[in-house]
């Protein structure tokens, strides 16, 4: 399935969920705030929501800092 990752075509195998995406680029224990089709998601929904054909995902890795 391919799916636009942060602006950029991304393909997926199978059915996967926004966790399961997190955890394929490495980011399955990072603070992120993932977007999906233009909605937040809170945590705990991404081992809940699927991802699907065409899906827009726009995901930001959160930093502190000083």
């Amino acid at each position: 399935m391919q799916i636009t990752l942060n602006g950029k075509a991304h393909h997926l195998d199978g059915e996967p969920t926004v966790a399961a995406l997190l955890n394929t680029l490495g980011l399955a224990e990072k603070p992120v705030v993932i977007e999906l089709d233009g909605e937040a998601l809170s945590r705990a929904d991404h081992s809940r929501v699927p991802l699907s054909e065409g899906a827009r995902v726009e995901i930001i890795v959160l930093a502190a800092g000083g």
